[in-house]
């Protein structure tokens, strides 16, 4: 394999079509009676994940292109309702081929882990906070590291140090992120139960005795800088350097991967879009470790 747009859009295709093979009961749920679409389940996983890669975040511009220069891929490519409509539906399939991509690469074994949330902003107007179908989730919060208030979402993100998406979590803008933490831990007990000894870095909002002490129970040792009046903590020399990680791979998830401009409208349009732009940040590492690159997180090689 070569590291360019066409070959991680092939491999990938494969590997969800091995998937979906292996486990049809993940394709999204259709009537046994109807017509079967002309656009499979894994070339629609493999469009979403281009779109991302490419910097598309209007889907009618997405469809416009890809019909243009994409055929050679896709030889039926649907509208854009059509398109966004199974999409929608195909949320829980692309979280499956998230954690499969993932786990076959090199660095899901990482034994330190990084861990911190980022906004996803949903609107600013005072009348799209009072319209939207996202209120109730989305909420008014702070970010601290941006020193500016936003309305929408938190994505949680949990990853190795060559920034592979171990798992995530997507809540309000106030949600407390070390409960948070502790629900994806609680959600997937195998994730850390089977990684004695996981070290896991954030920043100073992951404290509390109670809170570091359930962490040792997973077997996962925190390592976080101290808070004022605090000692000073072991591990503190290797912390910034470390810490600059997770910020690096929240920076490419916005810039490149474009998570603020997501677009949704609704719960499970927010949702499906955040998801396709994890896949594509896992997809780029997992090709770049299967064909040796030097920088696993790199995305020039697929981004035009």
């Amino acid at each position: 394999m070569t590291p360019d747009l066409d070959s991680l859009a092939t491999a990938l295709y494969v590997k969800t079509d091995d998937l979906l093979k292996e486990s049809p009961h993940l394709a999204p749920w259709r009537p046994e009676i109807g017509l079967k679409p002309r656009l499979s389940d894994a070339e629609l996983v493999t469009l979403a994940v281009m779109q991302a890669l490419l910097g598309f975040t209007s889907e009618r511009r997405w469809i416009r292109h890809a019909t243009t220069h994409l055929r050679h891929l896709f030889p039926y490519l649907p509208g854009q309702s059509g398109y966004n409509r199974r999409l929608r539906k195909a949320a829980d399939l692309i979280a499956r081929v998230n954690r499969l991509v993932a786990i076959d690469t090199s660095l899901w074994t990482d034994s330190v882990w990084v861990v911190d949330s980022t906004p996803v902003e949903c609107g600013r107007s005072r009348e799209t906070a009072k319209r939207s179908d996202l209120a109730g989730w989305a909420e008014y919060g702070y970010c601290a590291s941006h020193s500016r208030y936003f309305r929408g979402l938190r994505l949680h993100l949990v990853c190795t140090l060559h920034g592979l998406p171990v798992a995530f979590a997507l809540t309000g803008a106030k949600a407390d992120e070390r409960r948070t933490l502790l629900g994806i831990l609680h959600a997937e007990p195998d994730l850390a139960g089977s990684r004695p000894g996981q070290t896991l870095i954030g920043d100073r909002h992951y404290y509390g005795r109670a809170f570091e002490h359930e962490l040792a129970e997973w077997g996962v040792h925190l390592l976080r800088p101290a808070r004022k009046n605090e000692p000073e903590r072991a591990g503190a020399r290797l912390f910034k350097p470390l810490r600059q990680v997770i910020e690096s791979v929240n920076q490419t998830l916005k810039a490149q991967l474009d998570l603020e401009r997501h677009q949704g409208r609704t719960p499970a349009g927010v949702m499906v879009r955040v998801l396709q732009r994890i896949l594509a940040l896992t997809s780029a590492i997992w090709h770049n470790d299967r064909t040796g690159q030097p920088v696993m997180r790199s995305l020039t090689a697929y981004d035009h």
